[in-house]
């Protein structure tokens, strides 16, 4: 049982100044202000003077880090997701880039299996992003193993098998079919890596397709006639956006336009982030390719961005920085509306009931300490109290 007092609480309707969080078997009791909250004498206390808590962050798209790439080496997922924590990241999902469909199988497999005492950043399903994707659109995906989607290829994937979002192009011949497969088995599905026109991206909603891959990146320019699919997707309710927010990827004046278009109603904030993330500058991986990283960006050897080494908690501080919001509204960004894209209602909030998934952030916004299931798996600095009892 753990108390976390004296804090700033982002609940989801209001922010509560001096603020006190009571967490027990894994999940959020009760929530007051530190005046009103006498904990337990068996609670282990920590004092949040000064600090932010907030829910724990969650990204959809996440190729790897600390020099592991997933689609390389499936395994080292959970070496990663022990990682992830510092830097907020609570639960995430694994990317499988393009590559033979046996690699995604494999995938699959690894999350089945967590190691022994595994503590760290939850893997809530794979993303698999490719290989049903438009060659003319291809990015840093390998050419050779694009392929044409069909149902057969997707009849096992599901949440249960370790399945949750998967990235196609709404234009291919047999896509929308796809569509409808993964929506009757609750996955997720993606507009990406795309040249769809407006009238196909409209067809592909209305099929079932709910989200968008890193607006911008991998899909045309907006036309004034030809809106596209980066048009569409920013015109139509029903989709919620994915958005690289490193500052090289989209430039910061147009993130502006997109949240003064759009808000923390349906816009999600995703690292991309590949191999390289904590790592120095260098050669790194991202699926069949080597990776040239400075201090700033990935590419292939012919400039093209290859994912980015972008860290969550710095996602935020850069949405806020390019915006000017508020903490309080860029939260729901990386918190609220990936749980309820992916339909996780127990996910994203501070609210009793809910996973105990939190971040202590510093006024500079800062991961000061992460809890994750209710356990306190990365502090830096952290004061705490333990009471007697």
């Amino acid at each position: 049982m753990i108390c976390i007092q004296h804090t700033t609480v982002y609940a989801p309707d209001e922010v509560i100044e001096d603020g006190a969080v009571l967490v027990a078997d894994g999940r959020i009791q009760a929530i007051a202000s530190a005046k009103q909250m006498e904990p337990p004498e068996a609670a282990h206390r920590i004092d949040g003077t000064g600090l932010h808590l907030v829910p724990g962050f969650i990204d959809l798209q996440l190729n790897g880090a600390m020099g592991h790439d997933f689609t390389e080496d499936p395994h080292t997922i959970w070496p990663v997701a022990a990682y992830l924590p510092s830097y907020g990241v609570t639960s995430f999902l694994p990317t499988i880039i393009t590559a033979p469909l046996a690699s995604s199988t494999a995938a699959m497999a690894v999350l089945q299996q967590p190691p022994a005492g595994f503590s760290g950043a939850t893997p809530l399903g794979l993303h698999i992003e490719g290989p049903f994707l438009n060659p003319a659109k291809k990015g840093a995906h390998n050419p050779n193993y694009l392929q044409l989607p069909t149902e057969t290829a997707v009849a096992n994937w599901s949440p249960e098998a370790g399945v949750r979002l998967v990235t196609l192009a709404p234009e291919l011949a047999g896509a929308l079919d796809v569509v409808n497969v993964l929506k009757q088995q609750n996955v997720v599905v993606s507009a990406g890596h795309s040249t769809a026109t407006f009238a196909q991206a409209t067809d592909g909603f209305d099929a079932g397709i709910r989200y968008g891959t890193h607006l911008f990146n991998a899909m045309p320019s907006l036309h004034h006639r030809e809106l596209g699919l980066l048009g569409a997707l920013l015109a139509d309710d029903r989709a919620t956006i994915g958005l690289i927010v490193d500052g090289e990827h989209v430039h910061p004046a147009l993130v502006k336009m997109v949240w003064e278009l759009v808000g923390n109603d349906r816009l999600n904030l995703v690292t991309d982030a590949m191999a390289a993330l904590g790592m120095p500058p260098g050669s790194y991986r991202l699926g069949d390719f080597d990776v040239t990283v400075d201090e700033t960006t990935a590419r292939l050897p012919d400039g093209t961005l290859a994912g980015s080494i972008l860290a969550m908690d710095t996602a935020v501080r850069n949405l806020i920085t390019y915006t000017g919001c508020t903490l309080a509204e860029a939260l729901p960004t990386i918190t609220s509306i990936p749980a309820d894209l992916l339909n996780l209602p127990h996910k994203g909030r501070i609210a009793p009931g809910k996973d105990a998934d939190l971040a202590l952030l510093t006024p500079e916004l800062q991961v000061h300490s992460t809890i994750i299931g209710g356990q306190i798996v990365y502090q830096k600095n952290l004061a705490t109290e333990n009471t007697e009892g």
